[in-house]
C-alpha cells in the first residue's frame, strides 16, 4: 500500500514537473523571443526563435480548416491522450516503461492544453549544423520523442532477452 503511494506521488510530481516545465520554457519564449530575430548560440547549433504552430507535428494539418483543425488536433489528441493513460493504468507499467509512459503522455498533456487554451502550441528551438536542421520544437516535444525513444528501447530489449522459439 505504501509503495503504491509512493509510485502514485511519484508519477504525479514527474506528470506535474514535465507539464510545468514545458509551460515555462513557452511563457519564457512568449517574454522574450516573439517578435525579436532568432537567438544563435555554439556557433549556430542551437537557434532560439519563436514561432506558433496551428498544425501537429512538423506543422502537419496547419493549413486544415479551423473545424477540422480543432476536431483532430484538439479532441482527437486529447481523445488519444485519455485512452493511453487509461491504457497505462490497467496495465500497471514499472520501471522504464512508467517512465516512458509518463514522458510521453505529459509531453502530449502539455502541448494539448496550449492547444486548448490558445488554438496552437508555441514551439522555439531549432537544432542544426549548416544547413542540416531539425524544425521548431518546445521542452514538450522533447518528452514525446523521449518518451517514444525509452518505449522503443524497452520493446527492443525484450525481444532480444526472449528466448527464441524453434
Amino acid at each position: 500500500m505504501i509503495r503504491r503511494v509512493g509510485v502514485r506521488l511519484l508519477v504525479l510530481f514527474a506528470v506535474l514537473g514535465t507539464v510545468g516545465c514545458d509551460q515555462v520554457t513557452k511563457h519564457v519564449a512568449r517574454s522574450l523571443l516573439a517578435g525579436a530575430p532568432a537567438r544563435s548560440y555554439l556557433a549556430d547549433t542551437i537557434r532560439l526563435e519563436y514561432a506558433e504552430n496551428a498544425g501537429g507535428f512538423l506543422s502537419l494539418g496547419s493549413t486544415w480548416s479551423p473545424m477540422v483543425r480543432t476536431s483532430l488536433l484538439t479532441f482527437g489528441t486529447g481523445a488519444m491522450l485519455l485512452f493511453l493513460a487509461g491504457a497505462a493504468l490497467r496495465s500497471r507499467l514499472t520501471g522504464w516503461s512508467l517512465l516512458a509512459a509518463i514522458l510521453f503522455i505529459s509531453g502530449g498533456a502539455s502541448n494539448w492544453l496550449d492547444r486548448a487554451t490558445r488554438g496552437n502550441v508555441v514551439d522555439f528551438m531549432n537544432l542544426g549544423i549548416g544547413p542540416v536542421r531539425t524544425g521548431i520544437f518546445n521542452a514538450a516535444d522533447v518528452s514525446i520523442l523521449a518518451g517514444a525513444a525509452v518505449f522503443a528501447l524497452v520493446e527492443i530489449r525484450r525481444e532480444l532477452a526472449r528466448p527464441p522459439q524453434e
